[in-house]
């Protein structure tokens, strides 16, 4: 019986009907298709749908084409912002002016303030109980109880993302079924919502076993991990699950533009870092001219999602062109590990590498080089 089959039916896999106790990490802006949610999903994993950034109506149909292809359970994650019409829109005439030449750089007309800075969330939510996902997943914030007592009742699982202690102590209270501890090598935006950005920035292997020590709860280790490797170390660390996003970005079903694909493999050359740059708040991604050329300027960006909404046409243009530059290309700071192939096919190599790295390290235990062995001892 390999590692890996110890692993079936129990934690994180009994609590949400997986085979093994890894997630495929929502990304929004249409890089979890429902094929690489669905290819996941029949892989024995947990697929999330990243729908943060989708109207209610595209919700409905995502979540219908992802049903169309698998039948396992599969997650769809959401954003928890205020409505729309409260965020102010200070700043927006400088941050407009700030991009002017990298929009004539792809050809787009002078820019006008969006009508609109970001979907009403609780038209979002509606959408997300409507459809009853197996699992609702959360980022940013905590939903009223009256909302997450609705989803109960659709039958979903409630995942809430952590970056410290307090935050997971909160989603306990709320009556999470799991914590997914985002630690801050993890590519993409910074859910932290109690507390400062920098203050919730700490690595997975700090924060899980202190979230692990701090909740009854089922704790989802999510960033820098890659391989099997990670799987087993999170495991170590006292997680009973896993989610991986950079991982999976740069596999075949992923929506993520080849460009981009293609960029993670000089994630060592170019580097990640935490910019405000493109939406606003906080989110770590490859280092970029975009990133570089406003980086003076960040503390004055306005702020999420009124300043993601100012750069949508922006990056939508240098995805169309190509241009990775000034794309936001979000990626965890183990990225150069990334590796293209099928979904399916990465599943079964991290379930092949999380058993040779527990057998390793059951022979380095049963050898002289053992913790707390005889090679380890003062004579």
């Amino acid at each position: 019986m390999t590692a890996t089959d110890l692993l079936r039916g129990r934690g994180v896999a009994a609590l949400l009907g997986l085979e093994r106790p890894i997630v495929q990490a929502p990304m929004a802006g249409g890089i979890t298709t429902p094929a690489l949610v669905a290819a996941c999903c029949e892989a024995g994993v947990l697929g999330s749908l990243g729908a943060a950034v989708l109207s209610p109506d595209r919700i409905r149909s995502e979540v219908a084409a992802v049903r169309a292809l698998t039948r396992r359970p599969f997650a769809v994650n959401l954003f928890v912002l205020d409505e729309p019409e409260r965020f102010a829109r200070d700043g927006e005439d400088a941050a407009m002016a700030r991009i002017a030449s990298w929009r004539a750089r792809f050809g787009l007309p002078a820019q006008q303030p969006p009508a609109r800075v970001c979907e009403s969330f609780a038209a979002q939510l509606d959408a997300v109980i409507e459809a009853a996902p197996a699992v609702a997943s959360f980022h940013f914030g905590i939903p009223s109880a009256e909302r997450l007592a609705a989803l109960r009742r659709a039958g979903c699982r409630i995942l809430g993302g952590a970056t410290n202690v307090a935050e997971a102590r909160a989603w306990a209270a709320a009556g999470a079924d799991a914590i997914v501890a985002q630690g801050g090598e993890a590519g993409g935006h910074r859910g932290t919502f109690v507390g400062g950005f920098e203050e919730g920035a700490i690595g997975t292997m700090a924060l899980v076993p202190r979230l692990v020590d701090a909740v009854d709860l089922p704790v989802i280790a999510a960033g820098g991990i890659m391989d099997g490797r990670g799987v087993a170390a999170a495991l170590a660390l006292g997680a009973q699950g896993v989610q991986l996003g950079t991982a999976f970005l740069a596999c075949d079903e992923s929506g993520a533009h080849p460009a981009w694909k293609a960029a993670l493999a000089e994630a060592d050359d170019r580097g990640t870092r935490l910019t405000r740059v493109f939406s606003g708040r906080p989110a770590r991604g490859l280092v970029n001219g975009f990133m570089e050329a406003m980086r003076a300027d960040e503390a004055a960006m306005p702020v999420y999602p009124v300043q993601n909404a100012l750069t949508a046409e922006l990056r939508a243009a240098a995805t169309k062109a190509g241009d990775i530059e000034a794309m936001s290309m979000w990626a965890g700071q183990a990225a150069a590990l990334a590796r293209p192939m099928p979904a399916a096919a990465l599943v079964a190599r991290l379930a092949e590498e999380f058993d040779a790295a527990v057998g390793g390290l059951a022979g380095v235990a049963r050898g002289s080089g053992s913790v707390g062995g005889a090679a380890g001892r003062r004579p």
